[in-house]
């Protein structure tokens, strides 16, 4: 789960940089390993960008937009995707992106 559930919006003034915060939340019953993207790493910065959760644990990340002028940049496609997976079964709490890479089910959710 994400706090915010579905998207957050950066209001004006855009000549400021803006920080909101979002929690993931590991529902599930298993360990997870996530990861943010962005579809404007220019734009948008994500921190911390991945991570492990074990269940039911929450973990901050903030995510900032740089300062543009509006109305000269398309932001109409600028989107943020959780994705996250189970991690393997024994595997060390630390993020590895090569789970995300297997035939293993990833899954994930756009802001």
């Amino acid at each position: 789960n994400t706090q915010p559930n579905s998207k957050i919006v950066f209001n004006a003034p855009y000549d400021d940089k803006h920080t909101y915060h979002i929690k993931i939340i590991n529902a599930s019953g298993r360990r997870i390993g996530w990861a943010i993207k962005t579809t404007n790493m220019k734009r948008l910065g994500v921190d911390p960008a991945c991570g492990v959760l074990d269940p039911k644990e929450a973990t901050l990340m903030a995510v900032s937009c740089d300062t543009f002028e509006y109305g000269r940049e398309d932001t109409n496609n600028d989107r943020i995707t959780v994705e996250w997976c189970n991690t393997p079964d024994g595997a060390a709490k630390q993020f590895r992106r090569e789970w995300f890479q297997g035939d293993g089910m990833v899954r994930r959710k756009n802001l």
